[in-house]
Order: structure tokens, then C-alpha cells, then sequence
């Protein structure tokens, strides 16, 4: 699961320079490769570990659909890690993240990245209680309850959950935490910041009844697990752009026809060494497939794309949380568009 892993310690003043001078040199010059030669080999930043939660890129990968694509070696980097500034100073390819995130580092570090396309419709996170406990299903029940919240990017999307109600950080306690649920478990916390595809099911499993509290559904709607690339790349090297969102989309439309074949890749290959539970990860493959990547709008414009009333939702989530970004700014969908109009059997 994510978790926001957003931008811990961002730096990307600084390194925006930095990933102009990388990109500029990946993408043109002698050595760049011409279009139809190969695009190379690609480097992927995941948002959490390699769990089910990326059933479709492994799909893409253990299927040939990056080597179809033009792609050689493919490498996929574990999270949770500053995702915006690897993207942007070169160290990945393309980055998966959230866009309240990217808004958070366009508007205040003015950085070189843009949105280019969305596994997730609707955001995962959530306020996760258990039952039994403080049972948290308003945002009105926040207040003045111990609430765990991971350091980081995890912060801030927490902060704008808060300010979208018309809450600050003075009607809660906030307790650090690391990304382990244990501390709601053992009474410590009374809701723990999560994701509702990942920490909601470890905890239920253990026997517990929980109760969500889903940003989504609470004033806080935005993509995520969403595609980001740099400004360079988007210009410079778009066919580079539609190959890997040809590839993902391929590969998350063979992990959602595939629940359990999506979720195997993730316990038997890709995350063999996490000791991984296979009934867990088909249970979140499921939830994922069905609730935040496949929707009925979706079903009618193909996965990865996001209509113009969810971008703005998103816009309108940016202003309650207080990020001055423009949406042409976060979004730039057009390669995604274009890729559809050239290959419109990708909608399924």
C-alpha cells in the first residue's frame, strides 16, 4: 500500500535543475535512441513494497508488455520512498503516486512533474478503527481522538483531510507511527492513518471489526496510485510516455481479468521475499479492481484515464487543503489521449 510515501523531505528546488540536465540527456543527443529503435531500458518507483497493490505492472512485466512496448531491462523500486523527487531528478523513469502529493510539490517546490495518467479513480486512504473501540465513522468523531499518522507525506494528506472539514490539528491528538497497524490494535491509537486495500484487511484478519473512514467519502476526493513523469520527458520523449501507459494499461487489464494470477506474481516472483499471505493479496487485487481502478466511467473511456468531473473533484479537494496549483500545472493527459485515439481497442 502507499500510504502517501510521498515526499519525505523534499528537496526539489534543488534538484529540479538536476533532473532538467539528466532528462535533457536521456532524451536527445547521440546516444537517445530514435523512435522504433528501443526506448531503453525503464526504472519504475513503486509507492509501497512490491505487494499486490502493483498486480498489474508485474503483469506488464512477467507478460513482455514494457519489452513489447520497446522497453529492455525493467526495474521496479520498492517504496515507500520521495517518489516526486526521484522522478524528477532522473533516478526513475516514472513514479506512482498520488495527486495531492504532486499538487503539495507543484505548488510549493515548483516541481518539474505532471500527472499523466491514474490506475486509482478513487484514493484508498482512510482512517482506520476498530469497532469496538473508538469506532470513528465521521469526521466529527475525530475529535479529540489519538489518531496515528505516518511522518512525511502521510502528514500532509491528513492535515488536508482535516482542513477540507473545517478541522485543524489542534482537535486531535496526533501520534507518530510507522506503517505497522499494531499500535490501533493494541489500543495506543484509537484511528491509524491506512489504506483501505492493505492495513483494513491485516487488521480484520487478526479478528478484529473495523470501520473506515475513507478520505474519498469525506471531503477529500483524488486520484492515486497516478502516473507521474517529468516535464522533460512529457516533451521531449512522448513516445516514451505512451509506451509505458500502453504497457500498464495492458497489464492492469490482464491483473483485474486475473485477481488471483495478479496476486501470485506479487507473493511467488516479484515479492517472494516479504513472506507475503496469498488470501490477503487476492483480497486486496479484488478490492482495488473493483472499487478505485474499474468504474462505470472508465468502462466507457479505459482504465487510466480521468474524466473531467474527477479532475475536478480533484481541483476542488487542491482548494480545500489549501494547494495553489493549477490543474494544468498537476495533469497532463494528452499523451493518455492520444495513445486511446491511436489504439481505441485499449478501452477494452
Amino acid at each position: 500500500m502507499m500510504l502517501s510515501r510521498p515526499g519525505r523531505a523534499l528537496r526539489l528546488t534543488a534538484v529540479a535543475a538536476a533532473a532538467s540536465l539528466a532528462l535533457a540527456a536521456c532524451g536527445s543527443g547521440d546516444d537517445a535512441p530514435a523512435e522504433g529503435e528501443g526506448l531503453g531500458d525503464l526504472t519504475v518507483q513503486l509507492s509501497w513494497i512490491k505487494n499486490a497493490e502493483f498486480a498489474g505492472e508485474f503483469m506488464a512485466d512477467s507478460k513482455g508488455y514494457y519489452a513489447d512496448a520497446g522497453f529492455g531491462d525493467v526495474t521496479f523500486n520498492a517504496g515507500p520512498g520521495a517518489t516526486e523527487n526521484l522522478v524528477a531528478s532522473g533516478e526513475a523513469d516514472f513514479g506512482l503516486t498520488n495527486a495531492v502529493t504532486v499538487g503539495q510539490v507543484v505548488a510549493n517546490e515548483d516541481a518539474p512533474i505532471k500527472i499523466v495518467g491514474t490506475t486509482f479513480q478513487k484514493n484508498p486512504f482512510t482512517i482506520l478503527s476498530l469497532k469496538d473501540g473508538a469506532n470513528i465513522e465521521t469526521v466529527e468523531d475525530l475529535k479529540g481522538k489519538k489518531i496515528g499518522v505516518q511522518d512525511g507525506g502521510n502528514g500532509l494528506l491528513f492535515a488536508a483531510l482535516l482542513a477540507a472539514n473545517g478541522l485543524t490539528e489542534d482537535d486531535v491528538e496526533i501520534v507518530p507511527v510507522q506503517y505497522d497497524p499494531q499500535p490501533l490494535v493494541n489500543g495506543e491509537v484509537d484511528g491509524f492513518l491506512a489504506y483501505v486495500t492493505n492495513e483494513s484487511i491485516i487488521v480484520s484478519s487478526q479478528g478484529e471489526e473495523v470501520t473506515n473512514l475513507l478520505f474519498a467519502d469525506n471531503g477529500l476526493p483524488f486520484v492515486a496510485e497516478s502516473v507521474i513523469a517529468t516535464d522533460e520527458t512529457i516533451a521531449e520523449r512522448p513516445e516514451v510516455v505512451k509506451a509505458f501507459l500502453e504497457a500498464e494499461i495492458k497489464g492492469w487489464t490482464d491483473a483485474c481479468a486475473d485477481l488471483e494470477g495478479g496476486a501470485k506474481l506479487a507473493v511467488e516472483e516479484y515479492g517472494a521475499d516479504l513472506d507475503l499471505d496469498l488470501a490477503k493479496e487476492v483480497e486486496q487485487n479484488t478490492i482495488q479492481c473493483e472499487d478505485l481502478i474499474n468504474t462505470d466511467e472508465t468502462a466507457e473511456s479505459g482504465i487510466f484515464t480521468i474524466s473531467d468531473e474527477l479532475l475536478a473533484q480533484n481541483m476542488a479537494t487542491f482548494e480545500a487543503a489549501g494547494i495553489d496549483a493549477a490543474q494544468e500545472d498537476v495533469f497532463d493527459l494528452s499523451l493518455l489521449q492520444e495513445l486511446l485515439d491511436e489504439q481505441p481497442e485499449l478501452k477494452g
